[in-house]
């Protein structure tokens, strides 16, 4: 064999030798990049309280499955960006109580799928109108906060290498909400007026919280115009009751709540249920739209 064969195996070994020196294995890269944890979460409300729960923990993502633009999800139809969406989670955080109804769908396509329900263990209050759960937990500062306490724990079981930022996280945010359901409590337990007429049974919770008191309720399906029956009905109650101020919702039209202002001599205020949200992902999206939600009250019932 000549010299230059000899050369070339020998330069063909070094090669071999310092490419498996030095290369990683799977196992090896694994070690030293571990698997991102990725949590889904069902629509706006979860993933804000997801966000603060999972806040700078390494190698945790947090991503909400729907647009924050969605609202409520009663007759949410998963698309295949959803099912996309899904196969990359680790763990799937929802509402519950009946706000995800297409969930067992889900589930049903991935069995191993984890599901966290905020929900789980709160109290359900059930409409008036139609004797169902009422889903809108997180609307009440004090479910909110179960909803978090919910969360942190259990994604501390399912990821316990982080069990110490979920909980720790958890308290800080709970914190957070305590201060706030403090200062609206000084706020409002105050005043005398508490009758309010809402645009959707979205806030039960939210009432019984504050104490308030709903006469009526415009809108008892979202984006379904209240009938002239209705309206009329609505109307009759508002007189008899003297009630002052009608809360819309920044998600839909203030027609119906308009007209039913001007023939009452009510008037018309906001009210945000939370359902929908920024594209930026603000951590503080829940505290700054109840911030709003107390601002709206104080000058809808001192009036």
């Amino acid at each position: 064999m000549n010299k230059y064969y000899i050369r070339l195996l020998i330069a063909i070994v070094i090669g071999i030798f310092m490419f498996s020196s030095c290369g990683k294995s799977p196992e090896t890269a694994s070690t030293n990049n571990p698997k991102q944890f990725t949590i889904v979460t069902s629509f706006y409300p979860m993933y804000v309280s997801a966000i603060n729960v999972a806040k700078d923990i390494p190698g945790v993502r947090v991503v909400n499955m729907t647009e924050p633009q969605t609202g409520c999800l009663h007759d949410y139809q998963l698309s295949p960006s959803d099912l996309k969406t899904l196969e990359s989670a680790d763990v799937f955080v929802v509402n519950g109580a009946g706000m995800e109804t297409f969930i067992d769908k889900a589930v049903g396509q991935m069995p191993s799928l984890k599901v966290i329900e905020a929900s789980k263990g709160i109290e359900l209050i059930k409409n008036s109108s139609d004797g169902e759960e009422n889903p809108h937990v997180w609307v009440s500062i004090t479910d909110a906060i179960k909803q978090v306490k919910n969360m942190s724990e259990q994604l501390a079981l399912v990821n316990p290498d982080n069990s110490d930022k979920y909980n720790k996280n958890g308290e800080d945010y709970i914190k957070k909400l305590e201060a706030l359901r403090d200062k609206m409590h000084k706020e409002l337990d105050s005043i005398k007026n508490r009758d309010i007429v809402t645009f959707h049974e979205s806030f039960p919770y939210f009432a019984k919280e504050f104490n308030l008191n709903i006469v009526s309720v415009i809108e008892r399906e979202p984006g379904s115009e209240p009938s002239a029956g209705e309206i009329a009905d609505t109307i009759e109650k508002i007189k008899k009751a003297k009630v002052k101020a009608l809360f819309a919702e920044p998600q839909y039209s203030k027609k119906a709540a308009e007209s039913i202002a001007s023939q009452t001599g009510a008037k018309v205020y906001t009210l945000d249920p939370i359902v929908t949200g920024s594209q930026d992902g603000d951590i503080d999206g829940y505290i700054k739209k109840m911030e709003q939600n107390l601002k709206s009250l104080v000058e809808a019932l001192k009036i």
